[in-house]
């Protein structure tokens, strides 16, 4: 069997590591085999020793990546707009849409991964790029408030991800139900909708 060049090898690389962070999104990272992730990679699963040392090594650079898809469709919705609120409401609109519930092989790594994450040591390398991607999604939603006060950018922030997530999740485990489209509504409103004038 011929061997395949440095290039194709970069390239399978790059697919099955494509593939692991579709089907982990949408399975946990638990829920698939490396034999699973060479399928829907198009390739034999024979090859995958090649490439990483175990599954978990994958987990960790397919988690990783998804981080980095998830931070760079928020900054696609904020950068170069001088208008913070506009901004926020897109990130905010992109996560609580339906596709974001309905597409989990393409959605939020934070909501994904936050099952196995519970099981998972403080200390691996896959709960620390867990950590890392979760705080840079914080340091971004912080980004786009409107106050000079650093600490409170990060508070608002921590609270109104909290409750993202928190939707989202629900969303998904309650999807097929009016239920579910009732809580991306809900808390969509409860982040965008100006508050009521008190009495």
């Amino acid at each position: 069997m011929p061997r395949v060049s440095r290039k194709q090898a970069e390239l399978n690389r790059e697919t099955i590591v494509d593939a692991a962070t579709r089907l982990f999104r949408e399975r946990g990272l638990h829920g698939i085999s490396v034999v699973d992730v060479m399928a829907a990679a198009g390739l034999t699963h024979g090859g995958f020793y090649g490439h990483f040392e175990s599954k978990e090594a994958l987990a960790q650079e397919a988690s990783g990546r998804a981080f980095e898809q998830a931070a760079q469709r928020w900054q696609e919705r904020a950068t170069g707009r001088e208008d913070k609120t506009a901004a926020r409401r897109d990130v905010i609109e992109l996560y609580l849409s339906n596709e974001s519930r309905d597409k989990p092989g393409e959605s939020c790594p934070v909501v994904a991964f936050a099952g196995d994450m519970c099981h998972e040591a403080a200390d691996s390398g896959l709960h620390q790029t867990y950590l890392h991607g979760l705080n840079n999604l914080l340091d971004s939603l912080a980004s786009l408030q409107e106050s000079d006060d650093a600490a409170a950018n990060r508070q608002q922030a921590l609270v109104q991800y909290s409750l993202m997530f928190g939707a989202l999740m629900l969303a998904r485990a309650t999807r097929g139900d009016p239920l579910s489209d009732e809580l991306l509504e809900t808390a969509r409103d409860a982040l965008l909708k100006p508050p009521a004038p008190r009495k």
